[in-house]
């Protein structure tokens, strides 16, 4: 049926019988089978949080002001902590986007002369003047810390000898940080059990350090997060995985409780933490986000999936590929073409409820080296939890899909974005 609508919507019919054959592969359908079971397992995670936390009715009520004493806030964050296993949470919409969430991590918790390290290669985009990589004013680098990073083998694999070899030549390393999706980098991103794995390396050798794990676009993929793992404090954005679509804004940082306690002292003012901040009648949502969360992001690996599948017949290398094991929600093609980006960006762009009409280009964005561009008409600005793809406009033009708020959006969006390459000539089926 969904094709059938496609092509009556003005899909080539072509593209649309090439897309329903391809997704009636039994591999297909044992990956879409496996996404739906670890939801339904992470379903009752966040069911049986929300229960034993006694969420009520009387929970929804907003605050305002310095938002003393707002118990929605508290059993948010009870609900978050026991859902990731962590000792307290922080999750609230004064946090803007999971760089910030990150930024508040680790300005609360370095100090100088401290040295931050990343064992998984170079950093997201954003975080490269957050961290000093690229000069900024305010960055770590400008409060006299340090950062190091260890490159990824030549096929995207952690080089553990040389991690050894850092945590034990610098002991002025005070914290790790592992970023758990890909990035815009063309490497693996990291399942859980690779995470333990790593985890387990660097306690044997500094059981001191504070490791972090960005868990932006992970959550709920697995049926385990990085705080199972090992991990002593985890970060990210409401307005990907966990908020379901319906979240407005807001992000999370989940853990240790004294490296919370130390990320909320940043994020308003020492001797004031985590115990002021409104929540302007945000509660609801982020809750009834967060219930459907599972659900949301197994509709997302369906179209992942899908867009794996069909880009790989045609010969383009995609990472991971159709069968791979899911541990975040995006999906990397390359494309090989600045043109070809920008096709693929409208076809996503044209499958969207909301400025389906608008045409997007490649522009500079905030936090990022080259021209971006962004295809997303979401319900809410810089939703990636809904369809969604992006690029740096930069060699080897790698295309970034993720996202849909039900499964057949998420497939759909598959379908649009390879019948605007189709319909413009620049693939053959």
């Amino acid at each position: 049926m969904l094709y059938h609508r496609l092509i009556q919507n003005g899909t080539a019919p072509i593209v649309a019988s090439y897309a329903e054959k391809t997704e009636q592969d039994p591999a297909i359908a044992r990956v879409y089978a496996q996404a739906n079971e670890i939801a339904d397992a992470n379903q009752l995670k966040v069911l049986h949080a929300m229960q034993k936390c006694r969420l009520s009715d009387g929970h929804f009520v907003d605050s305002t002001g310095y938002g003393y004493h707002d118990i929605g806030r508290q059993a948010l964050e009870d609900i978050y902590a026991e859902i990731f296993c962590a000792e307290a949470a922080l999750v609230r919409p004064q946090l803007i986007s999971g760089t910030h969430a990150l930024a508040v991590a680790l300005f609360g918790n370095l100090r100088p002369h401290d040295m931050l390290y990343s064992p998984v290669g170079a950093p997201y985009d954003t975080l490269e003047r957050v961290i000093g990589i690229r000069p900024a004013e305010g960055s770590l680098a400008e409060y006299g810390i340090t950062y190091k990073q260890t490159d990824l083998t030549e096929v995207g694999e952690i080089d553990l000898p040389a991690v050894r070899h850092v945590l034990g030549a610098f002991p002025q390393i005070k914290m790790v940080t592992i970023q758990r999706s890909k990035g815009y980098a063309w490497r693996p991103s990291f399942t859980i059990a690779n995470i333990e794995n790593l985890i387990a390396e660097i306690r044997e050798i500094r059981p001191d350090v504070c490791i972090m794990v960005d868990n932006c676009y992970g959550e709920f993929v697995e049926d385990r997060e990085p705080i199972e793992a090992g991990a002593d404090i985890i970060a990210g954005s409401l307005i990907k995985n966990p908020g379901g679509g319906i979240a407005a804004g807001g992000g999370y940082v989940a853990g240790k409780r004294k490296y919370v306690e130390l990320a909320a002292t940043r994020l308003t003012a020492p001797g004031i933490g985590g115990d002021v901040g409104p929540t302007l009648g945000m509660t609801r949502s982020l809750l009834q986000g967060l219930f459907i969360a599972p659900q949301t992001v197994s509709g997302c690996i369906q179209g992942a999936v899908l867009t794996s599948a069909v880009f790989e017949k045609l010969g383009f290398p995609v990472n991971p590929t159709p069968a791979a094991k899911r541990t975040d929600i995006v999906q990397a093609i390359r494309l090989g073409d600045a043109k070809k980006v920008l096709a693929f960006c409208r076809g996503i762009q044209s499958a969207a409820p909301v400025d389906s009409y608008v045409t997007p280009e490649a522009a500079p964005m905030p936090g990022y080296t080259d021209g971006v561009v962004m295809a997303g008409g979401t319900f809410v600005q810089g939703s990636s939890i809904e369809l969604s793809a992006d690029a740096p406009m930069r060699a080897p033009y790698n295309v970034f899909f993720q996202g849909g708020l039900t499964a057949a959006h998420a497939r759909a969006g598959a379908i649009y974005a390879l019948d605007a390459l189709y319909k413009e000539g620049m693939v053959q089926l």
